[in-house]
C-alpha cells in the first residue's frame, strides 16, 4: 500500500527508461503549498521505491524539520531516513543565518576535494549557533511543546465556521486554515484583520493561511492567540 502511494509521485528509472534520474527531492510535508500533509504510508513508500530503483531520496525539511511538527524532522512521524536531508530556518535559532545538508560518508565522499565550493560553508559562528540552537530544543523540550501547543491550537481551528473555513490541515505547529474563496474575502485580508486585532499569519496561494507560531509559545499565549483567530474569523460572518 506504501509503495502505491509514492508511486505516484516518484519517477523511477523503470517507468522512465531514463538511467540518469539520480534522486528524488520533496518536502515531507508541503510548506508553501499550504501545510499540504501526504497520506500515511507516503514517506515509506518513497523509501521503498528510491531503494528499488537506486535512487535517492532528498528531504527538504528547511520549514517541517527541527520541532516545528512536534518530531525532530517530519519523516520522524513514519520512521523512515532520507539519503540526504536539508535544515535551516530553526536551525538558526532566530539568531543567525545559518542552513545545512546532512548525509552520509558514502553519499557525501563522491564530492572530491576541489569539486565543490561555498563562499560561507562552515562558517565557525553559524556552526556554534547551529549547535546551540539544537541544544536549545532537545535540552527544554520544544518538540514535545510543539506536540501538546499544536493540539491545542488544531483543536479550535477545527471549530472555525464552515461557512468561512474550508479546510484545516496541520501537525505540531505547522497549521494551514483553508479559506473559501469568495468575494467578500480572501486569505489576504484575513491575514490584515488578523494583523490589526494583535496577530501575524502569512497568506499563500491566495486562499490558504498559515499559522507557524513560536516553538516556545505556552498555554496562555496559545489561548490569547486561538481567541484572536476564531474573533477575526467570525467576523467574515
Amino acid at each position: 500500500r506504501a509503495e502505491e502511494v509514492a508511486s505516484k509521485a516518484v519517477v523511477s528509472t523503470q517507468s522512465t527508461g531514463d538511467p540518469t534520474v539520480c534522486a528524488y527531492m520533496a518536502e515531507p510535508i508541503q510548506g508553501e503549498a499550504g501545510v499540504v500533509i501526504p497520506d500515511e504510508g507516503y514517506l515509506r513508500g518513497i523509501r521503498a521505491l528510491c531503494d528499488k530503483y537506486n535512487v535517492l531520496w532528498i528531504a527538504d525539511e528547511v520549514q517541517s524539520g527541527l520541532g516545528r511538527t512536534g518530531k525532530r524532522i517530519a519523516c520522524d512521524w513514519e520512521n523512515v531516513k532520507p539519503d540526504m536531508l536539508t535544515l535551516g530556518k530553526a536551525l538558526g535559532g532566530g539568531v543567525f543565518p545559518v542552513s545545512a545538508v546532512l548525509t552520509s560518508d558514502e553519499v557525501m565522499l563522491c564530492i572530491q576535494p576541489g569539486e565543490h565550493g561555498s563562499t560561507f560553508g562552515g562558517n565557525p559562528l553559524g556552526c556554534k549557533v547551529a549547535m546551540t540552537a539544537i541544544d536549545v530544543l532537545e535540552s527544554e523540550g520544544l518538540y514535545d511543546n510543539a506536540l501538546k501547543m499544536g493540539d491545542v491550537l488544531m483543536g479550535e481551528l477545527k471549530k472555525l465556521p464552515a461557512d468561512v473555513v474550508e479546510v484545516v490541515r496541520g501537525r505540531g505547529l505547522f497549521c494551514g486554515v483553508v479559506i473559501r474563496e469568495t468575494e467578500a474575502f480572501n486569505a489576504w485580508e484575513v491575514c490584515m484583520r488578523l494583523r490589526d486585532a494583535g496577530l501575524l499569519a502569512k497568506p499563500t496561494h491566495g486562499h490558504i493561511v498559515r499559522f507557524t507560531p513560536p516553538l516556545v509559545i505556552n498555554e496562555t499565549e496559545m489561548e490569547e492567540c486561538t481567541e484572536i483567530i476564531c474573533n477575526t474569523i467570525s467576523s467574515f460572518l
